[in-house]
């Protein structure tokens, strides 16, 4: 009896591990695919995506470049407003006269030439055929400054004006507006054709560099003083 139950019983065990192991008698231990089927669905699933999101930027970035090669090039950009404003001038010598000055004069005279700008707004300086010492040009047609000379008499009706701390006396010629100043020791004259509109604008910086250079002396006109 004790020899059958334990056949029997023998029996049972081999029947159970029968059950539990493969034919070929090897099993992976937490094999995904055997323990839970839903893993590989997820495992499939991430890896798609994964490939969405990577082919993704490199379909956009082929699209682009296609878009980019069939495009027309960009156009030259236009020219600058100021560029194509620019005033065209000869850089030829203006003729000019060069009066003999004292030494006093003609020390002042150097002084301010010296430290002139080499561009009055949109007009650069130009040669002179005289006294290089005692005048400058600007521009074409040419604004022309001399300085030293005789100081002008100015009538008490005249008007005056004063620009930057310099006090100029204005006279109108047939093509140019001529002014001079009035209230220092050498007087400075400066000729602006009249195609260049509102003159006093035009003497601003070269007011400035005469307070610096010229003295300020002579018969100071009323209108001038204070």
């Amino acid at each position: 009896m004790d020899e059958m139950t334990t056949s029997s019983a023998a029996l049972d065990d081999d029947e159970t591990r029968g059950a539990a192991e493969p034919a070929d008698g090897i099993r992976e231990p937490g094999d995904p695919d055997v323990d839970a089927p839903g893993g590989r669905d997820r495992t499939i699933r991430g890896a798609a995506l994964l490939a969405t999101l990577i082919a993704l930027p490199v379909t956009l970035l082929i699209a682009v470049l296609a878009f980019a090669k069939l495009s027309p090039d960009t156009p030259a950009a236009a020219p600058s407003p100021s560029a194509s404003a620019s005033r065209a001038q000869s850089s030829a010598p203006v003729e000019m006269a060069a009066p003999a000055l004292a030494a006093r004069p003609a020390t002042v005279c150097r002084a301010l030439v010296s430290q002139l700008p080499q561009t009055i707004r949109d007009l650069a300086q130009r040669p002179v055929t005289a006294g290089p010492e005692q005048n400058a040009a600007y521009g074409d047609p040419a604004l022309t400054l001399a300085c030293g000379g005789t100081e002008p008499t100015v009538p008490a009706t005249d008007e005056v004006w004063r620009v930057n701390s310099v006090c100029w006396h204005p006279v109108e010629q047939g093509d140019a507006t001529v002014l001079t100043t009035v209230d220092r020791e050498t007087p400075v004259t400066v000729r602006i054709p009249r195609s260049y509109e509102q003159p006093l604008q035009w003497v601003a910086p070269i007011s400035s560099t005469i307070v610096a250079s010229v003295p300020s002396g002579g018969n100071i006109p009323a209108g001038c003083q204070g």
